[in-house]
């Protein structure tokens, strides 16, 4: 028998029992429904939180103080990092911009209205290296700090809670039970990381350290690279200036860590990756379970058919056309499982990312892998039933009822 006619024959099988053939396909299109609203969900994952580290700042490298020591034990961290080393690092090559920062916890108050805020000082560059824009009036210069104005500049959910609605430009607030002006207020942006600088009050750095706490040590310097291909660069030359400026002995650890934004994308990568694969993982079990429900199926049906495959033997077909049949159903079963699957797939994850507020991508991949495992699905678990159909003797299989 011609392969082409063995395959209309295949065919003619499966339309002519439309249930059952559905019924049959319904456990692949399950599975692979999940897994790829899985990979979906995944992936919109990884590009969500990718996209919110990046609103931190391009190009941006954090230099922050070390943890101390104390046997084995780390506490606390070391106060060696001040506003000289952010002037010296803005001098070297590569670097297109720097901010020094110190944070302190403070009651901010305006009238009845006031709240338990984290409070910023920062330099000139900060809101340009941190992609914040500002809603509503200006930032402060490098003037302003060094004349220690009381000026502040107001996260969005800060400004709405103490000002519920009105302007807060040109008012005064007490921070700390100082007043300050205000004088911008910041774009609402979201949670970025494990803050947001929505609920953040901004003020010149030298009036934090000397006004406000008292502190002259900083929690942090944020660099700017001219290019993201640069900072490896960059960031061993500002390690080897802050060892010599710090006076660190050959060999000792350092003081300061310094970490790059590409580094805190591949280990959030490398998070969401596993967890993506995991879930897949356990969504792919549903694919097993429809293979499974397909070689059950097709022993059922060769057990039908089996008169039938007794008539082809006797009138000439050879055992390998009767394989091949077989074979050919559960893979096509297994494929149309698959298709069916894969579009409803998509439209699932297109659901959960409309209605369910998760931002979801369905990777290319998702459709090539789906469609691959269908595939060898409907081989792996067609062979079987296939040859066992092929094995009937002719006789014994006109002789049964």
């Amino acid at each position: 028998m011609p392969p082409l006619e063995t395959v209309r024959t295949a065919w003619r099988s499966l339309t002519g029992h439309r249930l059952r053939s559905a019924l049959t396909a319904l456990g692949m299109i399950i599975g692979v429904t999940a897994v790829i609203a899985v990979l979906a969900i995944g992936e919109g994952a990884k590009a969500s939180v990718e996209g919110r580290i990046r609103s931190l700042g391009s190009n941006l490298l954090s230099v922050r103080p070390a943890r101390m020591s104390a046997g084995p034990v780390r506490s606390g961290r070391v106060e060696t990092l001040v506003a000289e080393d952010a002037d010296a690092i803005a001098e070297l090559d590569g670097v297109s911009g720097v901010s020094a920062e110190v944070s302190g916890s403070a009651q901010v108050k305006f009238r009845e209205n006031n709240l338990n805020g984290t409070v910023y000082g920062v330099t000139e560059d900060y809101l340009r290296i941190r992609n914040l824009e500002l809603a509503q009036g200006i930032g402060f210069t490098r003037a302003d700090d060094q004349a220690g104005r009381r000026m502040a500049v107001l996260g969005a959910d800060v400004a709405s809670e103490l000002f519920a609605g009105r302007s807060a430009i040109g008012e005064r607030i007490q921070i700390a039970g100082q007043g300050f002006t205000v004088v911008g207020v910041l774009v609402a942006k979201g949670d970025v990381g494990f803050s947001s600088p929505d609920d953040q009050v901004l003020v010149p750095l030298r009036v934090h350290q000397r006004s406000l706490f008292g502190q002259d040590a900083l929690s942090g310097i944020s660099v700017q690279v001219e290019s993201e291909d640069a900072s490896a660069e960059v960031q061993t030359r500002i390690e080897a200036l802050l060892r010599l400026r710090h006076r660190i002995a050959t060999g000792a650890d350092d003081d300061f860590e310094v970490r790059s934004q590409s580094e805190m994308l591949e280990t959030m990568g490398a998070v969401t990756s596993t967890f993506t694969a995991l879930l897949g993982s356990v969504a792919a079990v549903s694919l097993l379970v429809g293979g499974i429900g397909i070689m059950n199926i097709m022993l059922v049906t060769v057990r039908e058919r089996t008169r039938e495959i007794g008539v082809r033997l006797a009138v000439g077909a050879r055992r390998r056309d009767i394989l091949f049949q077989f074979l050919v159903e559960a893979i096509v079963v297994s494929i149309f499982g698959g298709l069916v699957g894969m579009a409803l797939g998509w439209a699932t994850a297109l659901g959960i990312g409309r209605f369910g507020g998760w931002e979801t991508v369905v990777p290319s991949y998702a459709y090539l892998l789906s469609l691959g495992v269908s595939v060898t699905i409907g081989v792996a678990f067609g062979v079987g039933p296939a040859r066992r159909a092929s094995r009937l003797d002719p006789v014994e299989a006109l002789r049964h009822e």
